[in-house]
């Protein structure tokens, strides 16, 4: 079950919920009672166990702009 970061905007807390995807948008009320709280972007890593744990480049672009190459001036 995903986790939602929320911020209370009534005291400033910062909490977590664990609830189904179905309830994301869901309001949320703080710990401390409070209900205007507003969702939080979060970001996550991931990590390989594979490899050598050096970042890996993207694949370099072949052509150029726009059409792959050679109409574009």
């Amino acid at each position: 079950m995903p986790s939602y970061a929320y911020r209370c905007r009534g005291c400033g807390d910062t909490f977590e919920l664990s609830r189904p995807m179905a309830e994301a948008s869901a309001p949320a009320t703080c710990p401390q009672g409070h209900e205007d709280t507003v969702k939080l972007l979060t970001t996550f890593g991931t990590v390989s166990r594979g490899g050598s744990g050096a970042p890996v480049a993207p694949p370099a672009a072949s052509g150029g702009g726009c059409c792959g190459g050679g109409c574009c001036g």
